[in-house]
């Protein structure tokens, strides 16, 4: 089993830390999840997992080896990927140009590249949208083709960042349905960043829960189901009176 860590990872902005000494541990083929309020710094801890922001302390590591200095690029080289909040797609290409396009900066020659988009948008279930210009894009299939981007190349890790935001209960489920094939048939670890915590705690092997840039609790769905720190976070109130709303959520 491969391991991409965090070891006691800080950030910190004009003073203000954003990060304080967080340690996480992903592994391939089981999907963590990643919750807390906002502003609490899952961002952040995504960004600098993926070389978008250097940490004031602490370092990243894959299989033990720190990735300290290396850029997004290099870092999404060694296997690790990531989709963004926005999207982020290149509106004004075909959908099945975004996936190819990734294939080709990761060194793939043009046919090959071609071939594992057409053969990853097979996979989620979306080929129907192959020659679709990105930018026309429901929000749903928007998010389901900036996944198809992240996978290729077939990383062993990928973190995404709050994918069903925004989703119904019914378009939530089927993210949750593709979420778990991503672990259990590629292979891959998957870090899940949600506000939507029903959807995580069904879904993850394991939780770590952020408040104000630091790690206040982890362990399994019941663990974090059960936890007054994690009740507290969200509703800023004891357990007792927190968890009539707090079940409204899960």
């Amino acid at each position: 089993m491969s391991q991409l860590g965090a070891n006691k990872l800080s950030v910190a902005f004009a003073g203000l830390k954003a990060l304080s000494e967080v340690d996480l541990a992903i592994n391939t083929g089981q999907i963590t999840g990643l919750i807390g309020p906002n502003g609490a710094g899952k961002t952040t801890l995504v960004n600098v997992l993926t070389g978008f922001q250097a940490p004031t302390s602490g370092a990243v590591t894959l299989n033990g080896t720190a990735l300290s200095g290396l850029q997004p690029h290099q870092i999404r080289r060694k296997g690790i990927a990531r989709t963004f909040q926005g999207g982020r797609l290149f509106r004004d290409l075909a959908v099945i140009d975004n996936l190819e396009v990734t294939g080709v900066g990761l060194g793939l020659s043009r046919a090959r590249a071609r071939a594992e988009a057409a053969a990853m948008l097979e996979w989620i279930g979306i080929a129907a949208l192959a020659n679709r210009i990105a930018g026309t894009l429901p929000y749903t299939d928007e998010r389901r083709v900036a996944i198809g981007r992240a996978l290729i190349g077939k990383p062993a890790y990928v973190l995404l960042d709050e994918p069903a935001a925004g989703m119904s209960g019914p378009e939530a489920a089927e993210l949750s349905r593709l979420v778990h094939r991503i672990a259990s048939e590629m292979g891959c670890g998957v870090l899940l960043i949600e506000h939507n915590v029903g959807l995580v705690l069904k879904l993850c092997d394991h939780i770590v829960v952020l408040d104000s840039g630091a790690v206040i609790e982890s362990g399994t769905p019941d663990a974090i189901r059960n936890s007054e720190k994690v009740r507290h976070a969200y509703m800023g109130t004891a357990a007792e009176t927190a968890a009539p709303v707090l079940e409204t959520l899960i």
